[in-house]
């Protein structure tokens, strides 16, 4: 049975990655820099997203965000008291979030894509999965929180790899956690050398300056194309 299976999980991926394509073309002709944040679950991707919307919110930037979750709405409740909108995607037991999810909850948020600046997608908490799916986003970010331990890149380098770039979350955790910095940076390079590396913390707001930054300049430059 197993080439039956492989045959079936190229089919999904080829039909998800021409819808992709199709949505990276609509957020382009949109001006809409989409960000998908991709991890295993508990790394913090909802505070890192929500103190994210209310900095950009309070820049003037437009944003929105779409939430993956297996079956709750609590992270999209949470986010949504940025005063941001925000809409929750339940999977219903599917591991990561598809292109095809993400175009038919668009429609039916009815939202103007024109009259956004950036709109976050909030990946399932998968270490696997999520690589393999592209939602048609401009920038993808892989999180590590420093609670995860240092070779979390070397035991799933596929999520790492396929990512533009890397935030180690909870870094305020790192000296009680005896998180090795400098292993933690060398697994990242050596599965996705060249990554940019960032570092922060939600909760005193370490390193959100350079976070917010790098979508802004990435935001740029994609405009510049």
């Amino acid at each position: 049975m197993t080439p039956r299976i492989i045959e079936l999980r190229k089919g999904l991926l080829k039909k998800n990655d021409v819808l992709a394509a199709s949505l990276r073309e609509r957020f382009r002709e949109a001006n809409l820099h989409v960000v998908n944040l991709v991890s295993g679950p508990g790394t913090g991707k909802t505070a890192l997203l929500e103190r994210t919307l209310k900095t950009l919110d309070d820049s003037g930037l437009k944003t929105a965000a779409l939430v993956g979750d297996l079956e709750t709405d609590n992270d999209a409740q949470r986010l949504a008291r940025s005063g941001v909108p925000v809409r929750q995607i339940k999977t219903h037991g599917i591991c990561h979030l598809e292109a095809e999810m993400v175009e038919r909850h668009l429609i039916e948020t009815g939202w103007d894509l024109a009259a956004l600046d950036v709109l976050f997608i909030e990946n399932v908490g998968n270490l696997v999965c999520t690589s393999s799916f592209d939602l048609g986003e401009s920038l993808r970010v892989a999180l590590l929180s420093v609670t995860e331990g240092e070779d979390k890149p070397r035991k799933y380098p596929g999520l790492f790899h396929s990512a533009d770039a890397a935030v180690i979350t909870k870094i305020d955790l790192a000296e009680p956690c005896e998180f090795d910095r400098e292993a933690a940076y060398a697994h990242l390079r050596a599965v996705a050398p060249g990554i940019k590396i960032l570092e922060t913390s939600s909760k005193t707001g370490q390193g959100m300056d350079d976070w917010v930054g790098l979508i802004l300049d990435h935001r740029t430059d994609r405009e510049k194309l």
